[in-house]
């Protein structure tokens, strides 16, 4: 029998377009390991709470096995990226609705990061012409 994907990722983006319709902050709790890049300096506990908001982010992707964007932390511009299966819980900041997922960290396997284009990543370079 084939195994069935996971709804994990459909779930997270139906909550994340729920809160979106309805005016509110989608948040979502991650476990942080070494496959997870977010600012360290503020992880607490191997977790960190994000901000998915319009606002918070720039570049969101939701794909099934991945979450990226930019955000600023501190006024400084960072790249996240987190997979799927780190996701401890994705919910609205303004009532606390939401869902949270069934996590284990011993059994999490060693996601491979994916390929990030760099040419819409990196940095503009300016040269003065004169």
């Amino acid at each position: 029998m084939l195994e069935v994907p996971s709804n994990k990722p459909y779930l997270i983006r139906a909550l994340h377009q729920w809160c979106t319709d309805f005016g509110f902050t989608p948040f979502i709790a991650v476990f942080v390991d070494s496959s997870v890049e977010v600012p360290m300096e503020f992880v607490k506990n191997d977790e960190i709470v994000l901000n998915l908001s319009v606002e918070a982010c720039h570049q969101l992707q939701m794909e099934n096995d991945w979450i990226s964007f930019q955000a600023r932390f501190g006024g400084v511009p960072r790249k996240i990226m987190v997979p799927v299966s780190h996701v401890l819980a994705i919910y609205a900041r303004e009532n606390g609705q939401g869902m949270s997922f069934p996590f284990d960290p011993k059994s999490v396997s060693k996601d491979i990061k994916p390929e990030v284009d760099t040419a819409k990543t990196a940095r503009p370079k300016f040269t003065i012409v004169k």
